[in-house]
């Protein structure tokens, strides 16, 4: 069974920056993809960063040049670096996987979520 774990949400001053990780855990062949996606109060979840193998990258544009995402693909783990965050940037934040099991199957996985509050 495949999990996602996130850590390192919590409070933050606008203008400070919060590291999200992501911990892929279980049995599998490989993650394939690895994302980040939001969802703020009142809202609908929103993708915030994706990563495709372990180069190819995608952000929303509220996340260009201020979001990074990373993987360690030896430890299937994932990040999410936040810089210069704002109040809305204060959501729910959801790792996702993309994972192949090793019966060559693809699925989707989702953490819980973290919560990243921005405060004044």
């Amino acid at each position: 069974q495949v999990q996602l774990a996130e850590s390192g949400g919590g409070v933050v001053q606008v203008g400070g920056s919060l590291r999200l990780s992501c911990a892929v855990t279980g049995s599998f062949y490989r993650v394939n993809i690895m994302a980040w996606h939001r969802q703020r109060p009142g809202g609908e979840r929103e993708m915030v960063a994706q990563m495709y193998g372990l180069e190819t990258t995608n952000y929303a544009g509220f996340a260009k040049g201020r979001f990074t995402i990373s993987r360690d693909a030896a430890k299937n783990t994932g990040a999410l670096e936040m810089n210069n965050m704002s109040e809305d940037d204060t959501a729910v934040y959801f790792c996702y996987a993309h994972v192949t099991n090793n019966r060559g199957v693809a699925d989707h996985y989702w953490g819980q979520g973290t919560q990243v509050t921005v405060s004044t």
